[in-house]
């Protein structure tokens, strides 16, 4: 009977989630104005009315990570006391950065500090030294600690559930302690399921059309293809045939082969630019970036615009975009980042997925932002106006401008899609996890269901120009999922302390 109501669970859950993104594309295709009409209020309403719920959630995240990893609990290991880690750290550390930050890190990592540099969002002046600083603290704010707090309180407690009491690999887990198993296997674990399902679907589907209109962009800048749609959907049917073929190969095979050759071209790249660029000022304005962040990290995680203000705009279109894309993300991220952490510890948890992630990200805008920035400030090549209009191109101009620029760029190109198929490829495989009652081992079939399908909802979203209304509805999604992540820190506390009075007891 168990077995019955399980595969019911996997079906029921498999098959709505499906109808939903149908029943959304069919909107978007039906009626894009209305969509998107909808899409942007809803986002706006979130931000306006609930943007400090965002920034509270987040701050809470990061503290109960550290909290957790320095605590006596830190010892536990996320499996039985005997098992030790199924990878290597180098391993480990690439397929959760990979997966974590995609293509994100290459789509930014030069326009986001321009994009500051510009707008002066912490009050300086517009393109001076001062706004140059501030443009680097805020990147790395964004992209520091907050996101992987916010992976981790999905992904520790479901590892320590999957891998030390044998419970599915499934977002509503987390509730059990909360709820019982029985109302965790009805009706509210399918609906904590299914919105984990949608978010994940929207996430990434979003992600392959930014890295296409990129690659695009690389493409054009380098080889001189045109910008349009069908060259697009050439993009994504190749990118579909990368990912779904490295998801349906596993985790061994697939997924860590492509992350470990991701993190090797990562190196590659950021060690040429930091040759043949400024590499003296590379290394003052990391260091100088990293004070900066340590030291005004508590001021700007409670930063509002109570009063409005010029810094009212900044945080509504990026630091509330920020927290609420990173929240959508963590039923994918953290998902995945749980499936390959049995054995580690919790202290080493908190550590590999916390703090050297955050570092990487660091040294990467380090590196890409002081770069980018030089051009501007120093050598005054003016490349912001370009970046400014489309975001897609700024790392190729940079690039274009340091010897050695042109192989950079193809290099580059061959970064993003690793990138993206590191996370799509991990995104197939835990939506295929969510469609199986948690499976360790999802069937290939689903993989490439669902592969497809993310393919196919990118392109029809492209030919009717909603990729950024899904990315909407997704950041949306976001809101009842920090409620969720906060009950994940709740529950698991209280797993916790629960397990200690046992042991206490005996």
């Amino acid at each position: 009977m168990a077995e019955k109501n399980t595969a019911q669970k996997s079906n029921s859950v498999y098959y709505i989630s499906i109808a939903i993104t149908i029943a959304v594309v069919a909107w978007g295709l039906i009626s894009p104005e209305g969509f998107g009409a909808f899409a942007s209020g809803l986002n706006g309403f979130l931000t306006k009315y609930y943007g400090w719920g965002y920034l509270l959630t987040m701050n809470v995240f990061v503290v109960f990570c550290l909290f957790i990893g320095c605590s006596r609990f830190g010892k536990k290991r996320l499996g039985p006391e005997d098992s030790r880690p199924e990878y290597s750290n180098l391993s480990w550390v690439a397929m959760l950065f990979s997966a974590g930050m995609g293509v994100g890190l290459v789509f930014y990592g030069a326009a986001e500090p321009l994009t500051y540099f510009a707008s002066a969002p912490l009050g300086a002046e517009p393109g001076t030294i001062q706004a140059a600083r501030d443009a680097m603290q805020v990147t790395v704010f964004h992209w520091g600690l907050h996101p992987w707090a916010g992976y981790s309180v999905i992904a520790l407690p479901l590892a320590y559930y999957q891998f030390r009491h044998n419970a599915p690999g499934l977002i509503s887990t987390i509730f059990i302690p909360l709820v019982g198993e029985e109302r965790v296997r009805g009706a509210f674990g399918k609906t904590v399921d299914i919105l984990a399902i949608f978010a994940t679907l929207a996430g990434l589907t979003t992600s392959l059309g930014l890295g296409t209109l990129q690659l695009n962009s690389g493409l054009m800048e380098l080889f001189g293809v045109s910008q349009t749609t069908m060259v697009q959907l050439l993009i994504i049917a190749f990118l579909v045939v990368l990912y779904t073929g490295s998801a349906v190969l596993g985790i061994d095979k697939g997924i860590k082969f492509v992350a470990d050759w991701n993190i090797r071209i990562c190196f590659v790249i950021m060690a040429a630019l930091f040759c043949v660029g400024p590499t003296l000022t590379i290394l003052n304005a990391t260091l100088m970036s990293f004070g900066d962040y340590v030291s005004g990290l508590v001021k700007e995680s409670f930063m509002t615009a109570p009063y409005g203000g010029s810094y009212e705009a900044h945080l509504r279109s990026w630091t509330l975009y920020y927290w609420a894309w990173w929240i959508a993300w963590a039923p994918f991220s953290g998902s995945f980042i749980a499936r390959i952490s049995r054995g580690r510890t919790i202290r080493e948890f908190i550590a590999g997925v916390l703090i050297v992630p955050a570092l990487g990200s660091l040294t990467w805008f380090g590196i890409f932002g002081t770069s980018a920035l030089k051009l501007e400030l120093v050598d005054k090549i003016g490349i912001s106006a370009a970046v400014l209009n489309d975001i897609s191109v700024g790392v190729f101009k940079m690039l274009g401008q340091y010897m050695g620029g042109y192989a950079m760029s193809i290099l580059m190109l061959v970064l993003i899609v690793t990138f993206f198929v590191t996370s799509a490829n991990s995104g197939t495989y835990v939506l295929s996890m969510y469609s199986t009652e948690g499976s360790l081992n999802p069937p290939k079939s689903k993989m490439l269901v669902w592969g497809i399908l993310m393919g196919a909802l990118a392109m029809v979203l492209l030919l009717t120009g909603g990729l950024q209304n899904l990315q909407t509805v997704s950041l949306a999604a976001a809101m009842p999922f920090s409620i969720v992540m906060l009950c994940s820190c709740w529950a698991f506390w209280k797993v916790l302390i629960r397990e200690e009075q046992a042991e206490q007891s005996k």
